[in-house]
């Protein structure tokens, strides 16, 4: 493995540890606000967090501009059909997810939201990417990990849990769009429209259904800014900076660790030990991700 796919994977490691201890965050805020909301708000401040991040970054390292059209080598209208179509990917995802807990219990939505470690590879044989047989074995022990990990009765599928269904495609979606348009474009740009987009599109709903308050969310500030500036900013960033140079099927196991960080965020933030079916999840996510890091054979 060279050194860039290695940073790279860092990366995923640290996006998903951000995403695990931010489940803590969300369980706090939405006790002060509807889900659109904290979604809306949210997306909103990590676009804001960012912009003064874009400006730095322009100064220390101004963009080029193009030979062809003479605009900046940033991506032009790719950028921002990149950052649209991850921002729409972004909302519906996160919608269902937030709507689908409601109906369902924590450790089954957490289990089918993971289940876009499975849904990334089968559609990238659609379109025409070729996947391993390691990174298939790795698939197959990381979702029984995550069963050990999340699953605590018998799996039904309710209206919850179709939901969080609907959530995990959207999430692979995400996934194989920031795949597709990372590599042509400025990653924190495209993040920035991203987040500018989610926060738009879930602005609609939380003023028609919610009566978002501005007291409501300022009691939930720290929650909120969580999840804004570091969940979302420095998270799925991280994310699409990291997908350059890393497989989408190995990125979506990296990220999928947050399941077994969240376990371990509740054990050290919240006083919740973990049982040795759970320690057994974990220790089969970190086999999994180890086979899908072997090289290939030339």
């Amino acid at each position: 493995m060279n050194t860039k796919a290695m940073r790279s994977n860092l990366m995923l490691v640290l996006t998903a540890f951000i995403w695990g201890v931010a489940f803590v965050a969300q369980s706090v805020g939405m006790d002060y606000v509807g889900p659109f909301t904290f979604i809306s708000v949210r997306n909103f401040i990590a676009a804001l967090v960012l912009l003064p991040c874009i400006r730095l970054l322009d100064k220390v390292n101004p963009p080029a501009p193009s030979r062809e059209d003479n605009k900046s080598s940033h991506g032009g209208p790719t950028l921002i059909i990149g950052g649209i179509v991850c921002g729409i990917c972004l909302a519906v995802a996160s919608a269902f997810q937030q709507i689908g807990i409601a109906y369902t219990t924590v450790g089954k939505a957490g289990f089918i939201t993971a289940m876009y470690i499975v849904i990334v590879p089968i559609l990238g044989l659609f379109i025409g990417k070729r996947v391993r047989i390691i990174a298939w074995i790795s698939v197959v022990i990381s979702v029984v990990g995550l069963y050990l990990l999340c699953m605590t009765e018998s799996l039904s599928l309710s209206k919850g849990d179709l939901l969080v269904l609907i959530c995990a495609f959207c999430f692979s979606l995400h996934i194989m769009a920031i795949d597709h348009f990372s590599p042509k474009v400025d990653g924190i740009r495209m993040s920035c429209i991203q987040f500018l987009t989610c926060g738009i599109i879930c602005a609609f709903p939380a003023l028609l259904t919610e009566s978002p308050d501005i007291h409501n969310i300022l009691a939930a500030w720290l929650s909120i800014l969580y999840a804004g500036a570091l969940s979302s900013a420095v998270g799925y960033t991280l994310q699409i900076v990291a997908q350059k140079n890393t497989d989408p099927v190995i990125a979506s196991l990296l990220m999928s660790l947050e399941s077994a960080f969240s376990l371990l965020a509740g054990w050290v933030l919240l006083n919740q030990r973990l049982s040795a079916r759970e320690m057994c999840g974990c220790a089969l996510m970190f086999v999994a991700i180890i086979l899908s890091q072997l090289p290939e054979k030339k």
